[in-house]
């Protein structure tokens, strides 16, 4: 269904009230922008991972989780024109493929060799112009805590006790010897040529976990941070799940990490489907409510949020939502400047799904927004609450380009925040005061790559449920 588009019928003119007295009367636009992260990079990572199908395996017959399934969707990346062209390089491997209850001869992760050979597959990717990510978890594992760590004569178990409840003991970050065992399993990945780390079950955060994780494990990105500085090599830190967003701890978060996860994990774990449409109204509003809790901080942020993997590639009935739906997960993830990590079985895309995933107007979209993500601004009222009827604004840039996402979420499924059940088509409309700017833009509907005419005072949009638009206004 194509979203319907008219003028705004506007009760008071800008001649009686002005646009200055308008936007008074609505809070400011104060526009959020993202710098460089902590490892150097200025965009968010595209590519795919491999935890969506390892949880849900019934969407991808035929798949396992070794070496070989790997490269039969990575390839895809280096094989399809649309997906390289839009950047999808990373290759990354969630839990499994290291041996999972000893490290080497120094306690070091090692790769299970009955699946993986991550020195060749590094290689393998490399040649084809993708990148490597692996998957850790926090600590050491207890059955190495009488072996030496690289370079020291330090055990690992005086420097490391308890049990994490994942195999393995607690780090005490005071030590420098834990700085060194850290140092030594990055220098390692670094030599097999791994280019993400996703590092998981991080505290605070990290809720429901069904571990037994220390209530701070905020040493533990510090240490990975600082490995991968001293490594020589260009490394991401993906650091998740859900994390604390308090003013001490995010500060951490974004002087150490590349991105973060806003939420728990989006997928349908053991359905034969990817995902429910209860669960992306869950997602949205925690990029919600992370971007209006950061940005009391500051406005300039230096990491990139992670709203959990791409699940918008393959057909609704394997997706697990509709068409309309898909289209409006893959908007948000672009208006948020979000990782762009397929989930998706790269191997089973619909023309529908490259489309989302690939469209060089959209994927422009997410270049702007890797400097300048989205924010709420309510319609009608320019605040940021949850609502099923939304409005988000990206910029203005200084050239005074902005990027805009109206939506219909339809009815609160009981996590979307917003609480309410309106049925049917909705009519939403969005004044420029509503999202804080003023003047006259034209806009293009980036999905239609239709350009609308230049409007001055807003617009208003016809969404059924689970439907949005995607706008880019230049300034006239």
């Amino acid at each position: 269904m194509t979203p319907l588009r008219s003028s705004l019928f506007v009760v008071a003119t800008t001649a009686s009230l002005g646009i200055a007295a308008s936007a008074a009367s609505k809070p400011p636009l104060e526009v959020v922008q993202i710098a460089a992260t902590p490892n150097g990079f200025s965009s968010q990572p595209r590519g795919w991972n491999s935890f969506g199908i390892q949880a849900n395996p019934d969407t991808t017959p035929g798949f396992s989780f070794n070496q070989a399934s790997v490269v039969s969707q990575c390839d895809i990346l280096a094989s399809n024109a649309a997906l390289k062209e839009a950047g999808y390089v990373y290759c990354s491997l969630d839990s499994g493929w290291s041996v999972g209850g000893n490290g080497d001869e120094f306690g070091r992760i090692i790769y299970d060799s009955s699946n993986f050979d991550i020195p060749s597959l590094a290689e393998h990717l490399h040649s084809e112009g993708l990148l490597l990510g692996i998957y850790v978890v926090p600590g050491a594992f207890i059955a190495d805590e009488d072996k030496t760590i690289l370079g020291t004569n330090v055990t690992i178990g005086s420097v490391c006790s308890g049990d994490n409840g994942l195999a393995r003991c607690n780090f005490d970050y005071s030590q420098p010897a834990v700085q060194q065992w850290h140092n030594s399993v990055v220098n390692q990945f670094a030599s097999w040529g791994v280019d993400l780390i996703k590092l998981d079950f991080v505290t605070p955060g990290s809720p429901s976990n069904g571990a037994n994780l220390p209530p701070d494990l905020s040493g533990e990105v510090i240490a990975y941070h600082r490995a991968i500085a001293q490594s020589g090599r260009k490394i991401r830190l993906d650091i998740s799940w859900k994390l604390d967003r308090t003013e001490k701890y995010f500060e951490i978060w974004e002087a150490n990490a590349d991105s973060m996860r806003t939420d728990q994990d989006i997928n349908n774990g053991g359905e034969p489907t990817f995902v429910s449409w209860e669960v992306v109204q869950r997602a949205i509003d925690n990029y919600r409510q992370y971007i209006t809790t950061v940005t009391q901080y500051n406005t300039t942020l230096t990491v990139y949020p992670d709203m959990d993997n791409l699940f918008v590639g393959n057909p609704a009935s394997v997706s697990g939502v509709t068409d309309d739906e898909r289209q409006t997960i893959m908007t948000h993830w672009l208006g948020a400047g979000a990782n762009l990590i397929i989930g998706s079985d790269l191997t089973n895309l619909d023309d529908f799904g490259l489309n989302l995933l690939s469209n060089p107007n959209a994927i422009a979209i997410a270049d702007f927004t890797a400097r300048f993500p989205m924010q709420p601004r309510n319609p009608g009222t320019g605040n940021d609450g949850s609502q099923q009827l939304q409005a988000w604004i990206a910029g203005p840039d200084p050239s005074g380009t902005a990027v805009v996402v109206v939506a219909n979420y339809g009815p609160d499924q009981g996590q979307g925040g917003f609480g309410t059940s309106l049925s049917g088509v909705q009519t939403v409309n969005v004044s420029w005061s509503d999202l804080g700017i003023s003047g006259t833009f034209d806009i293009q509907d980036v999905w239609a790559d239709k350009d609308l005419g230049a409007e001055s005072s807003g617009f208003s949009v016809k969404l059924s449920e689970g439907q949005s638009i995607l706008y880019k206004l230049s300034r006239s």
